[in-house]
């Protein structure tokens, strides 16, 4: 009878320790889903202040159609992303693409006065900071999480109950590309 009251204690504590680790994992996996959601939200905010942008710059620049084009197909290509790798490329093409915008309102100065411009752009940069702020948010979620899912005796779980490890929301250039100083040439 001892025996029996022994083994139960054991499988009850198999048992608990089990569904923590379980816990752990789903907690973990939600701070990661709810931190991708927020990146979401600021990247939406960007995507909707591109049109905006590129109806202001037409208004000065209109023969300038291969820019506004490539601001458009970037622009669809990061709503259309559906993974975070994805993502990740489509806004970094739309970072690209913005950038050749703006250097393209430095060459009118009426359009770098212009206060709706000069609100978009105030708005874009907002957006720009939020979406740092969420990116290294994130990505401190998803190290957690995978950090978490990888540890002893957490891995044994996290691949039968389907924890599968997530991805970093990084710059398509890299790390590498980040920490170079950017080149500016004013000649």
């Amino acid at each position: 009878m001892t025996t029996l009251f022994v083994i139960i204690g054991i499988i009850v504590v198999i048992g608990a320790i089990i569904v923590g680790i379980y816990n752990r994992l789903v907690a973990l996996r939600q701070t990661t889903n709810q931190a991708w959601s927020d990146i979401e939200v600021q990247l939406k905010q960007r995507q909707d202040l591109v049109p905006q942008l590129v109806s202001t710059v037409k208004g000065y620049a209109s023969h300038e159609k291969e820019t506004f084009e490539e601001v458009v197909q970037a622009r669809s290509a990061a709503v259309n992303a559906n993974s975070v790798k994805g993502q990740a490329q489509a806004e970094g093409m739309l970072s690209a693409a913005l950038g050749k915008l703006f250097a393209l309102a430095e060459a009118y100065p009426e359009l770098k006065a212009n206060t709706n411009f000069l609100q978009l752009q105030d708005q874009l940069s907002d957006v720009e900071n939020k979406i740092a702020a969420s990116r290294r948010f994130y990505n401190n979620a998803v190290q957690e999480y995978n950090t978490g899912r990888e540890q002893f005796p957490a891995v044994l779980i996290a691949g039968p109950f389907g924890f599968k490890e997530r991805d970093f929301f990084e710059s398509p250039e890299g790390r590498v590309a980040l920490q170079t100083p950017p080149v500016v040439d004013f000649s």
